[in-house]
């Protein structure tokens, strides 16, 4: 089925509360790309339970495994490598797809490659936009992080700036749960948001001294918090549409503030967003307008790329194949692993 020259990664993700596998062919091509989701689970608890997603982890692994294998039509002895994402994350979550992904590349002797969870991120706008290439400039927005990185060359990253707080997705979670929409917040706030008015309440739009690419979004967290508090207090009604549009406002107009500076700053031509908060409908739809007015190549990965997954961790795995990167059997789950760490 393959070209003889064709290398194919199989990739294992486990960092939070996916469970997921896949198989890429030459980082670019994704035959298959299982993810099991848990979270109708964690949703009963308001958040990921690390205890619950580490029990689960074990109980998906090796069926999204076999059933990545079965879909791409590949057998374990046509995988050229296996990739696994080794941080950062739960530390429980990790340690199962880096045990499967080891016990695998033990019994089969192909190579190990660990996979930075950020790395695979970014490498997740490769699988659609075959044009991309590096250098450019790429947003990296999740729950746990808020990172502004320049994409030197695959697997070179400078990072020009990051949260000093709160990550962008997760100051929406806890927004969402102090409005009583839940877990998962962002999407939640993102489908509220279109039914309110994003100047209807002035939320701060912070900047921190010094450092104009860093990001810190607690002050507006505890500004919605205090408006919430305030209301209540008044006895005025909260219309929780009007408070997730000006919520949502104030976030995306400093991310997009921050990132287009340094994208003229450094003079890059292309621009990219990963991670999930990259999935929000709003913030992908002011960047396609202000890329265009500067005419800006924007890239991003459809929204099933932007979530936790395994088909990202084979891209990012093949530039480091290709590297000669490999990890002995020795590889540990680093759940604060650093961009650029090794």
């Amino acid at each position: 089925m393959d070209k003889k020259d064709d290398v194919l990664i199989l990739a294992i993700e486990s960092s939070c509360d996916e469970t997921a596998a896949a198989v890429v062919r030459n980082g670019r091509e994704v035959l298959s790309n299982i993810i099991s989701s848990q979270i109708e689970l964690h949703t009963l608890y308001g958040g990921v339970v690390p205890e619950i997603a580490s029990r689960k982890h074990i109980e998906k692994i090796n069926q999204v495994i076999e059933e990545a294998l079965e879909k791409s039509g590949a057998a374990l002895e046509d995988i050229t490598a296996i990739a696994v994402t080794y941080g950062p994350g739960l530390v429980g979550a990790l340690l199962v797809g880096v045990s499967a992904a080891k016990a695998i590349s033990f019994a089969t002797g192909k190579p190990l490659i660990g996979v930075h969870h950020i790395e695979g991120h970014i490498s997740a706008n490769f699988i659609e936009n075959k044009d991309l290439e590096p250098p450019f400039i790429c947003l990296v927005v999740s729950g746990g992080h808020t990172h502004l990185v320049v994409v030197k060359d695959y697997g070179v990253y400078e990072i020009l700036g990051c949260t000093r707080d709160d990550a962008a997705g997760e100051a929406f979670d806890k927004v969402a749960r102090a409005i009583g929409l839940g877990y998962p917040g962002g999407p939640k706030i993102d489908r509220l948001s279109k039914e309110g008015n994003p100047d209807a309440i002035p939320f701060p739009r912070a900047k921190v001294d010094g450092a104009s690419f860093d990001f810190s979004f607690s002050g507006l967290k505890s500004a919605v918090l205090n408006y919430l508090n305030s209301c209540e207090m008044k006895g005025l009604a909260i219309n929780r549409a009007d408070v997730a549009a000006s919520f949502q406002k104030a976030v995306i107009d400093v991310l997009v503030e921050h990132a287009l500076h340094a994208v003229q700053e450094y003079h890059f031509q292309k621009f990219a967003i990963a991670g999930g908060v990259a999935s929000n409908s709003a913030l992908r739809a002011a960047f396609e307008q202000e890329c265009s007015k500067r005419k800006i190549a924007f890239y991003h990965p459809s929204s099933i790329l932007c979530t936790d997954n395994a088909a990202m961790i084979g891209a990012a795995g093949y530039y480091e194949y290709i590297k000669g990167v490999r990890s002995g059997y020795a590889l540990n789950a680093v759940p604060n692993l650093k961009l650029g760490e090794r």
